[in-house]
């Protein structure tokens, strides 16, 4: 399974999103540290749900980098842009 789906599995199941979006950034980061030629290394996720409500900011990204656990020592760039 792609590190892509495995973030949009574990962020549906934590979170029950009304808009997810995850995007493979990797391309754009070739020639820069953390990618390593492979893909997979820098990510950009547009999430919202109710989930995320009455929490603020530094709580919402706990909250995310907790649903995703193993993957984030996984991957070099992790952009969130999170919404309720």
């Amino acid at each position: 399974m792609s590190v892509k789906s495995e973030m949009e599995m574990r962020l549906q199941e934590a979170f029950q999103p009304n808009h997810l979006e995850v995007v493979d950034d990797s391309d754009s980061h070739i020639g820069h540290a953390g990618h390593d030629g492979a893909g997979e290394s820098h990510f950009n996720v547009k999430i919202r749900a109710a989930a995320f409500a009455g929490m603020n900011r530094v709580q919402q990204h706990r909250a995310v980098h907790k649903a995703l656990g193993d993957i984030v020592p996984r991957i070099h760039a992790l952009a969130l842009d999170i919404g309720s």
